[in-house]
């Protein structure tokens, strides 16, 4: 035997390992729907750049007529590649070969690719369509899990983490994604649980379907879990592509800049999207097309929590994490889940150096019983944590109202913000105008011989006072009010003045943030 048949056996045994489970299990994916491991994978890589690391690798369990069963490549493949041009890490499990599920093995490649790209500082990636541990490897499998979940941590806010959900993701497994920083489903064929269907049915009696229980749907839009939905599994891989384009290759790094010439900074537009008349609403997403680099806004949990709005865009070619009070639902008030959305948004953009850009409409936390005995003190702390936290550039618009522990909370000077500014119509006070009046002059009202009209003076007495941005900006508080049309320019003018922003916070392990 010469080299060249040295070389065919090699080209042999690889041709093997690319056929995964083979061609009819190849096909039983294709009519779910569903890619196979490496159609995903060259779906997602510029042409030609994927280099596969350890397709060689085998299983090690002998238990249960294992001994005899091959797996290629373990049920995952693994590698890295670059998308736009820029290096990426990922996996791709391949549900041809023991289903995807995870055993010893199968899991040390992850962990080694995942180790790659913390030294090299890019991007990890996670193709996840497995069915769940590999019972036959029993706790070896287990520990495998827990060989990932430990690097998905202690590599969190080191360099960006993606999971891309394409398949059935139950049990242990899906404490992987739920650690990285964005999760992304597609409908009707992933799904996300703990416990299946099968099993909630014999422990409770509930009856429901796995899309119904775990779908993206659910997650997207109920749980909060995942961050981006999409149609089919093309779709979800070119939102990947779109969300890697905000982001830095690692913590040491900043986002890419994209080219962007405007002369006409100017927005007229601005004036009539937001009404005076502060009990009216409007859809916030129109001051952000208007101030954002056009079609550059890429909304983050769409459907969770709609009271806030939060995503990446860029302005004048930067990248920027917008967080915004939505006033059409629940007038742009506080909660319980919107509070975690825009906590873990505004930490995802510090750990990766994203400038984030607070637009302010607020009325205060949301009232109620289910929402105090649900935890809003301890969620919405952790608004205030992490504004604090953040040494990003830190920018805050008020466009109209700015009430109580809420505009505090919402970057105010007292936690960190570098710039406030706010329109001329802005409300700025601990409460709104007729709550104030009421407490105020409470005695004087009911002792009036005409105690609506007194209500009514008082009412406009503090408005004048203090229902305006003037006071906040005699102390300082807000650095300037602005022409509304004006607010991009000066945006603008901030990013660009804080770009070499640094900020130290005192050593320490890590904060305790209110969990």
């Amino acid at each position: 035997m010469d080299m060249y048949d040295k070389i065919n056996e090699l080209f042999d045994k690889k041709l093997e390992i690319e056929l995964g489970g083979g061609y009819d299990r190849i096909d039983k994916q294709h009519d779910k729907g569903k890619l196979t491991a490496r159609e995903r994978i060259e779906l997602l890589l510029d042409d030609n750049t994927f280099v596969e690391v350890n397709p060689f690798v085998k299983h090690r369990t002998v238990d249960f007529g294992m001994a005899t069963k091959e797996g290629p490549g373990d049920g995952v493949v693994t590698g890295y590649g670059k998308v736009n041009g820029r290096p990426v890490y990922l996996f791709s499990q391949d549900f041809t070969v023991f289903g995807g599920a995870l055993g010893e093995m199968h899991a040390m490649k992850i962990a080694n690719v995942m180790d790659l790209a913390a030294k090299t500082g890019a991007p990890f990636i996670g193709i996840n369509d497995s069915g769940g541990a590999r019972i036959q490897e029993g706790v070896l499998s287990l520990d495998g899990y827990g060989e990932i979940f430990y690097r998905n941590s202690i590599y969190s806010g080191v360099m960006p983490q993606i999971s891309v959900i394409m398949g059935p993701c139950a049990g242990g497994a899906v404490y992987s994604p739920a650690i990285t920083d964005f999760i992304l489903m597609v409908e009707k064929t992933s799904q996300m649980f703990i416990t299946g269907p099968k099993v909630i049915e014999t422990v409770t009696g509930e009856k429901i379907t796995a899309e119904g229980l775990g779908g993206a749907k659910v997650h997207n839009s109920i749980s909060g879990n995942a961050h981006f939905r999409a149609s089919d599994e093309e779709e979800v891989i070119e939102q990947v592509k779109q969300l890697l384009s905000y982001l830095p290759q690692n913590n040491t790094e900043k986002a890419p800049m994209v080219e962007f010439s405007e002369k006409d900074e100017y927005r007229s537009e601005l004036i009539d999207i937001v009404p005076i008349d502060q009990t009216k609403s409007y859809d916030i997403r129109k001051v952000i097309e208007q101030v954002v680099d056009p079609d550059s806004f890429m909304e983050v949990q769409k459907d969770f929590a709609k009271n806030i709005v939060v995503g990446f865009a860029r302005i004048k070619g930067e990248s920027v994490g917008l967080v915004c009070n939505q006033p059409k639902v629940l007038a742009g008030g506080l909660d319980i889940d919107s509070s975690d959305k825009l906590a873990r948004f505004v930490r995802t953009c510090d750990s990766f150096n994203v400038p984030v850009i607070t637009f302010e409409d607020v009325t205060g936390f949301f009232p109620g019983v289910k929402q105090e005995h649900g935890g809003i003190i301890r969620h919405g702390a952790k608004i205030l944590f992490a504004y604090s936290e953040a040494t990003v550039p830190k920018i805050t618009v008020i466009l109209r109202k700015a009430y109580g522990g809420a505009y505090v909370a919402l970057n105010s000077k007292a936690i960190g913000a570098d710039m406030v500014y706010a329109w001329p119509n802005a409300e700025i006070a601990v409460m709104g105008a007729a709550g104030a009046a009421n407490i105020i002059h409470a005695g004087e009202i009911v002792k009036s011989a005409d105690p609506e009209a007194t209500r009514a003076q008082k009412i406009e007495e503090y408005k004048e006072k203090f229902a305006n941005p003037y006071v906040a900006a005699s102390h300082g508080l807000v650095d300037d009010v602005i022409d509304p049309r004006e607010t991009r320019l000066k945006l603008i003018q901030s990013l660009e003045m804080l770009r070499n922003k640094q900020e130290d916070r005192p050593k320490k392990k890590h904060g305790n943030i209110p969990l």
